[in-house]
C-alpha cells in the first residue's frame, strides 16, 4: 500500500504520525511510505532520517494525499485539509469526532474510511491508542498547574508543595483514569494535598493501594465535586467516556465559587470538556480568566513535547497501521475486533455509534461494500 504521512498543521502541533522506525519496518512489510518535507523536524526526525528508513520525501502536503492510499497523522486533519481528502482513502489519526461535527460531515462527503486512535479498545475496556498521550497529558497538567499558579502567570503565587511550615497547594482531580492518575503521581511527587474523585469505586480503591494514604479519594457526585473544586488551588479535568462528548461535571457557578488565582487545567477539552466554562485554546494562547480563575484548555497538550510523545505513540500505532496497510480496512477490521472499535466512519456514514448520537447524525453499523 502507499502510505502518506503529511505535516501537522495544528498550532504548535510539532508530532509526526511514524518515526523513522515505523517507515522502515513498513517499507520492510512492502508498502511505499511519502513523507512530507520536514514532517519530523518538531520531533527531531530529520527528511535524511526518513529517506535512509525507505521514506520518500514530498515538498508538498497536496502531493502526499494525492498519492497515498492511507494516510497517518497524530491529530485530525484541519479544514486547510479537506479538499486534500479522497474517497476510500483510509484516514488513520486521532479524530474526536464527538467534538467536531464539521471534520464529521466531510468525512461522510467524501467517504473516507476513518480510523481513530482514541476508540480502539481492548476487551477490558482500555484504550492502547489513547493511553500514552493520556499519561503524557495527565503530567504535563500538573507541571502546567504549578507553572500558572505563579504570581508572574497571573496565580496565586503559591508553590504546589509549600514548604516546611506552610501548607502546599490543593489539588482536586476530576477522573482517576490515565489522566488523572498521572496528574496525581506528579502532584503527589512535588508534594501537593491531592483529592482524586471519580464514579468508579474499584478505580478508587486502586488509587488507595498504589498512593498509599497519600492522596485522598472521594466518590464523584455533585456535592463532593463542589465542596472539592471551591477549595482547590489546581483543578484538572481528566474525565473520559469513549468516543464520547464530556459530560460537564463542573459548573460555572462552582468555578465562581474558586478563589482568584486559582488554576483550572482541562485535559478533556478535546472531547468537549468536562467543565462548563472550557473552550478550547491554543499553545500560542494557552489561558483566559472566568472570574479571576485561570484556564488552560489546549487540545493538543502532548505537542509541545513531542520527542517524547512521537515516540510513544508510534510505539501502540504502527501494529494497527501495519494490519491496515497489508489487508485494507475491511480485512483488517475483520480480523481483530479492538481495531473494529476504531472505525467512526465507512461509505459515508458514521459507524461508530456514541459520536453518532452525541453529533445527532444517523448511525449506520458497519457493512464492508
Amino acid at each position: 500500500m502507499i502510505i502518506g504521512v503529511p505535516k501537522e498543521i495544528k498550532i504548535s502541533e510539532n508530532r509526526v504520525g511514524m518515526t523513522e522506525a515505523g517507515v522502515r519496518q513498513l517499507v520492510k512489510e512492502g508498502h511505499t511510505i511519502y513523507v512530507e518535507k520536514d514532517a519530523g523536524v518538531g520531533s527531531g526526525i530529520t527528511n535524511d532520517q526518513y529517506e535512509k528508513a525507505g521514506a520518500k520525501i514530498l515538498d508538498t502536503k497536496k502531493e502526499v494525499y494525492a498519492k497515498s492510499s492511507m494516510i497517518v497523522k497524530v491529530k485530525e486533519p484541519l479544514p486547510d485539509e479537506y479538499e486534500l481528502l479522497k474517497e476510500n482513502q483510509i484516514l488513520y489519526t486521532y479524530l474526536h469526532l464527538a467534538a467536531e461535527p464539521k471534520l464529521t460531515k466531510v468525512l461522510c462527503e467524501r467517504k473516507v474510511k476513518s480510523v481513530a486512535y482514541e476508540t480502539i479498545q481492548l476487551d477490558d475496556g482500555s484504550l492502547p491508542l489513547l493511553t500514552p498521550m493520556s499519561e503524557v497529558a495527565g503530567r504535563m497538567a500538573t507541571q502546567i498547574g504549578a507553572f500558572y499558579l505563579q504570581k508572574d502567570h497571573a496565580g496565586k503565587g503559591i508553590l504546589l508543595g509549600g514548604v516546611t511550615g506552610v501548607r502546599p497547594a490543593k489539588v482536586t482531580i476530576i477522573g482517576g483514569g490515565v489522566v488523572g492518575t498521572n496528574a496525581a503521581k506528579m502532584a503527589v511527587g512535588l508534594g501537593a494535598a491531592v483529592t482524586v474523585l471519580d464514579v468508579n469505586t474499584r478505580r478508587l480503591e486502586y488509587l488507595d493501594d498504589i498512593f498509599q494514604g497519600r492522596c485522598m479519594t472521594l466518590f464523584s457526585n455533585t456535592k463532593n465535586i463542589e465542596e472539592s473544586v471551591r477549595d482547590s488551588d489546581l483543578l484538572i479535568g481528566g474525565v473520559l467516556i469513549t468516543g464520547q462528548k464530556a459530560p460537564t461535571l463542573v459548573s460555572k457557578d462552582m468555578i465562581s465559587g474558586m478563589s482568584k488565582g486559582s488554576v483550572v487545567v482541562d485535559v478533556a477539552v478535546d472531547q468537549g470538556g468536562c467543565i462548563e466554562t472550557c473552550r478550547p485554546t491554543s499553545h500560542q494562547q494557552p489561558t483566559y480568566e472566568v472570574d479571576g480563575v485561570i484556564h488552560y484548555c489546549v487540545p493538543n497538550m502532548p505537542g509541545v513535547v513531542p520527542r517524547t510523545s512521537t515516540y510513544a505513540l508510534t510505539n501502540v500505532t504502527l501494529k494497527y497501521a501495519s494490519m491496515l496497510a497489508a489487508m485494507g480496512v475491511e480485512d483488517a477490521v475483520a480480523k481483530d475486533r479492538h481495531l473494529m472499535k476504531g472505525l467512526n466512519v465507512y461509505n459515508g456514514a458514521v459507524c461508530y455509534e456514541p459520536v453518532a448520537r452525541d453529533l445527532h447524525m444517523e448511525f449506520k453499523a458497519y457493512k464492508p461494500v
